[in-house]
């Protein structure tokens, strides 16, 4: 029998130590490796970055000590696309740049597997929330004993919070850590080649020319064949469905417009404790979000529903019609694009997911 739950209803405490042991990958990504990550052939680019990223792996076995002026006292030549793992090594980040969906975060999540502790893998957000709950200073004196931090989904839409990483990077820097980030090109811009890097090496100001960069070619995994949501279901169907899809697993049953309007109510930095325990969602009358701070929440919801591949059964509007056309075409599409792939994904994996019924 299925048990249910309202994420609408919870209001998770979560404390410092809590919040520091949640930066590992997410269980989607629990037991990824190089050995894992399937390259697609015709993308060369893509077993580059492997090579890549285990030498980097090597290099940062050792913390180096010194501070700034040792770490940029010898330069490596070449960066880039073509660059290689050349010196990858000996620098002290590496920076992965392509679209959606060509396998960046397995490929950060097999480096953080690879390189033994004390280190954090977390995104982007998760980062800006954590110095939100902690101040700059004591996620500064937190992060500086780490080996190796992995920043997934850097994003440029966004010059405060940008300006707040690029701190934080090179003080963590200073401290010796070894850095790594992954970023996406927009599905536009993909034509662009090295578009997005090039403004990561801008925004990352003094540590941009000791970062190894390279452009992932190829396409979003998650759509291929699959470039629209699944139809919503109809709201009198949808008991029957989840007891049909999900069986005896713990899901999270809500009203979409009750859940949106919760999440104003729990600091994001708390949305993964927020899911503890869920093993899908199911939502009544989805609708499009048209005011644009509650729809980048949402975005951080889809991240870290995504991160425990939570499955989803909604009715309503179909998920790709979850944010205006304004805000798709706007200076923060990156986010919702990713959160509309990664959206669909999971709407597919509940429509797989059908429990077969006994046979009378």
């Amino acid at each position: 029998m299925v048990h249910v739950e309202q994420l609408s209803t919870r209001r998770p405490a979560v404390s410092v130590a809590e919040l520091l042991q949640g930066f590992v990958p997410s269980p989607r990504f629990g037991k990824v490796s190089f050995d894992t990550y399937r390259p697609d052939p015709n993308q060369p680019s893509q077993s580059q970055a492997v090579t890549l990223l285990q030498e980097f792996a090597t290099g940062t076995a050792g913390k180096p000590a010194g501070g700034l002026r040792k770490l940029f006292g010898g330069k490596s030549k070449g960066s880039g696309k073509g660059s290689g793992a050349k010196g990858a090594g000996k620098r002290a980040g590496v920076y992965l740049d392509g679209g959606f969906g060509v396998g960046k975060t397995h490929l950060l999540s097999s480096l953080w597997h690879e390189v033994e502790g004390p280190k954090a893998i977390g995104t982007f957000v998760e980062y800006t929330n954590l110095v939100g709950a902690l101040s700059f200073r004591k996620t500064v004196e937190a992060l500086s004993q780490y080996k190796l931090v992995c920043i997934d989904e850097f994003e440029l839409d966004d010059p405060g919070d940008t300006v707040l990483m690029s701190r934080l990077m090179r003080e963590l820097a200073d401290a010796g850590v070894k850095l790594a980030a992954t970023s996406n090109t927009l599905p536009g811009s993909l034509g662009d080649g090295r578009f997005a890097a090039v403004d990561f090496q801008r925004e990352i100001q003094v540590l941009a020319d000791q970062f190894e960069i390279l452009h992932i070619d190829g396409e979003d995994f998650r759509h291929r064949g699959l470039p629209t949501p699944p139809n919503p279901v109809a709201n009198s169907e949808l008991d029957a469905r989840m007891r049909a899809d999900f069986g005896d697993r713990t899901v999270a049953v809500d009203d979409f417009g009750t859940l949106v309007d919760h999440l104003a109510g729990v600091h994001p930095s708390r949305y993964r404790q927020l899911l503890d325990g869920i093993d899908a969602v199911v939502w009544r009358n989805v609708a499009t979000i048209t005011e644009q701070s509650v729809a980048l929440r949402f975005v951080v919801l889809a991240d870290r529903l995504y991160d425990r591949d939570v499955p989803i059964l909604a009715s309503g509007a179909p998920l790709d019609q979850l944010f205006t056309e304004e805000m798709m075409t706007g200076g923060y599409q990156k986010k919702y694009f990713r959160a509309v792939s990664r959206l669909t994904a999971l709407a597919r994996e509940a429509q797989e997911a059908t429990v077969p019924q006994p046979v009378s």
